[in-house]
């Protein structure tokens, strides 16, 4: 489990570093992935400083840090 949050990890970078800002929705929709590991993943970039999530208009948006 713990190598296949890293590689969604992977996947959200280079997904913001390509968008620059996604919402949490945008993620759900585009990376094809479950719900819970995207989630997990997230964690884990904010937990480790590279992604800076924020609540705007009932909307999480997330871009790197």
């Amino acid at each position: 489990m713990i190598t296949e949050i890293g590689i969604v990890a992977g996947e959200i970078w280079h997904y913001l570093d390509k968008h620059k800002e996604a919402t949490l929705s945008e993620l759900f929709n585009n990376l094809g992935r479950p719900k819970e590991l995207v989630l997990m993943s997230l964690g884990w970039l904010a937990r480790e400083g590279h992604v800076v999530v924020r609540l705007e208009n009932n909307e999480y948006k997330i871009n790197l840090r």
